[in-house]
């Protein structure tokens, strides 16, 4: 007894073109007629489905057939998993031609008429006062940030280059060094204070994206802020981490 295999509704195929450099992997039904799946394909390639025509190789790139029949079905063809459908090109482009996106001319709106359109983001938070069109939330933020800097300057100038500390950051051990730099930074906003610890324990050797704030050696440097730094009489501590 002979027994005939079902084809699946749907086959999987690779697509390639004239007109393109790279293969696409696409998934079509069965059903379409060839007249339909060119529509499909002018996505996908870039060329007119009137000016397509196409070719139809099996998995080992092994030339089957051309699909030149408007009413056939797709799957009327030895159309497989695997295979590929090559499209050729009869509108005149050249290879290339849809990929260099830079010879594509660029919609381009200026500020001015942007602001005057009432059907864009811009307008529709104005309208809304959101996000920095929010006058009193902006202006509560800026009050949050100036209050917070002037404290931060307030916990620095009660800490002095020279002094000995103890740095308590959240969710790690204590450490002790010597207070190096106060001040501003241009690596972060805000106060800080750099600290040359006793041992390797920290991040740089006090200086930050190559500007230097004071010197020590690799690893015994590290910027923190004031909030966690206490000066006091603080005796070196030695954790043996140089004999490791």
């Amino acid at each position: 007894m002979e027994v005939t295999g079902i084809s699946a509704p749907t086959v999987t195929v690779f697509i390639s073109s004239t007109l393109n450099s790279f293969r696409s992997e696409k998934r079509y039904s069965r059903s379409l007629t060839i007249a339909e799946f060119k529509c499909k394909l002018e996505l996908v390639v870039g060329t007119p489905a009137s000016c397509m025509e196409l070719e139809l190789y099996g998995a080992d790139d092994k030339f089957y057939s051309k699909l030149d029949q408007e009413d056939a079905l797709l799957g009327s063809y030895p159309v497989d998993d695997g295979c590929r459908i090559h499209v050729i090109d009869h509108s005149g482009a050249r290879l290339g031609e849809y990929e260099d996106v830079s010879k594509v001319e660029k919609y381009k709106l200026s500020q001015e008429a942007y602001d005057q359109r009432q059907d864009s983001v811009r307008s529709f938070l104005k309208r809304s006062k959101l996000g920095r069109y929010n006058e009193e939330e902006r202006a509560q933020r800026e009050a949050e940030a100036t209050q917070s800097l002037e404290e931060e300057r307030l916990q620095a100038d009660a800490i002095h280059v020279g002094s000995r500390c103890e740095v308590q950051a959240p969710s790690l051990p204590s450490r002790r060094g010597t207070v190096m730099y106060v001040g501003l930074t241009d690596f972060k906003p805000g106060y800080w204070v750099g600290v040359r610890y006793d041992e390797p324990l920290g991040k740089n050797d006090g200086s930050v994206s190559g500007k230097r704030y004071f010197e020590c050696q690799a690893k015994y440097g590290a910027f923190v802020k004031p909030s966690v730094v206490t000066v006091g009489d603080f005796p070196e501590e030695d954790y043996g981490l140089d004999e490791m």
